[in-house]
């Protein structure tokens, strides 16, 4: 699962990396909310890493000058690297699975488009409120806006083909069925997901060909971040492995008791305690295996769960979507974010300093989640 992953997350780096968006930006809270719900909505089309790839750099530029805007970038992983993919397949890697396993491509924008709206609605909000103050102190200091400006231009305009080009190469591993399969040391493989990675990387390879020096440097774009993802997430996946097989072994497992949780008496599933823990362990282990996890545990039937127990589905997809933003490596986007902070100049806070802001914020916003929408 390893290899394909870090394909998927690498192309999305190499061809988001490629786009330049050019203008005089400047980091006032109702830009960066802008910013913010845009990267939210573009990450259903784009994915999650895609959106975060292509606003990241911008949205720095914005913000170069003032001095307090770690809240910007804490809450650009909140909505962009995390809550705003959770409207389709394409979104997320969790719910790219539950596509592979059946459940249907629109079922997720009609079932989560209110709690997509409610929660990512919630947390624009705060976030205006607290950049809003912080700006005024900035101002206070002296902060303003740069006299210079540029006209508003996208550099590297082929890699918004390229970027086509992947969302077509994940739909058609999704929808294609060729029936032809084979193993390879004891892994399974389909010829769709062969030739879908295939394409990942002849579409990385063209965007490193096609796009101008001039245009990555504008970027600032360094291999950096993608290495500090790879090394991370070898090590999550390699170690994630007994976890899943102690979760997957459901009440004969070292972990009976937190599966106990999840079902109740009278044999009906708890959602609640499906949506807090699918989204703790989301952000801890990778939240994709997690997902498949308690969805095989809520039976498995995607036409069951896509009906009955839809509530439950909802739970499950809401946990593994929502809850990647509560640390650093909740999910892939979040750390490739955090390490090009770091490299320009950002400062961002700690692994625990992180969740102390997560948390705070988050955990009330998803107490209200499960009250409205799963309870």
């Amino acid at each position: 699962d390893y290899v394909p992953f870090i394909i998927f997350v690498g192309s999305l780096f190499v061809v988001a990396g490629g786009i330049h968006v050019r203008g005089s930006f400047v980091g006032r809270p109702i830009v960066n909310v802008a910013f913010l719900g845009l990267g939210a909505v573009l990450a259903n089309f784009m994915g999650t890493t895609g959106a975060a790839m292509l606003l990241i750099r911008p949205l720095i530029e914005a913000n170069a000058g003032r001095t307090r805007k770690m809240q910007t970038f804490i809450f650009f992983i909140f909505l962009v690297a995390n809550v705003g993919g959770a409207l389709t397949p394409l979104g997320d890697p969790p719910l790219f699975l539950g596509f592979l396993k059946g459940v249907g491509f629109f079922w997720t924008a009609e079932h989560l488009m209110l709690p997509w709206l409610l929660c990512s609605g919630v947390l624009l909000f705060i976030y205006f409120l607290i950049d809003s103050a912080c700006f005024k102190k900035d101002v206070a200091d002296g902060f303003k806006a740069p006299a210079e400006t540029k006209a508003f231009a996208i550099e590297g305009g082929i890699n918004v083909l390229l970027l086509a080009g992947i969302i077509g190469a994940v739909l058609y591993s999704g929808f294609s069925r060729s029936g032809i399969e084979f193993t390879f040391l004891n892994v399974h493989f389909a010829l769709e997901s062969i030739v879908r990675d295939l394409c990942f990387l002849a579409l990385a390879g063209l965007s490193l060909m096609l796009t101008a020096k001039a245009t990555r440097e504008a970027n600032h774009f360094t291999w950096d971040p993608i290495l500090e993802v790879a090394k991370l997430f070898f090590g999550i996946f390699v170690c994630i492995v007994p976890v899943l097989e102690m979760l997957r072994a459901g009440h004969d497992g070292a972990f009976a008791s937190l599966v106990a949780l999840v079902t109740n008496a009278d044999g009906s599933f708890n959602n609640t305690f499906f949506f807090w823990l699918t989204g703790s362990l989301s952000a801890f282990l990778d939240n994709a295996p997690t997902y498949l996890a308690f969805f095989n545990l809520a039976g498995g039937d995607p036409a069951v769960l896509m009906t009955t127990d839809a509530q439950t589905l909802m739970a499950i997809s809401m946990g593994s979507v929502f809850m990647g933003a509560v640390t650093y490596i909740g999910n892939a986007p979040n750390f490739m974010t955090v390490a090009i902070c770091n490299e320009r100049g950002v400062k961002m806070p700690s692994f625990f300093g992180y969740m102390l802001w997560s948390v705070g914020i988050l955990f009330p916003v998803f107490f209200l989640m499960d009250m409205v929408f799963l309870t």
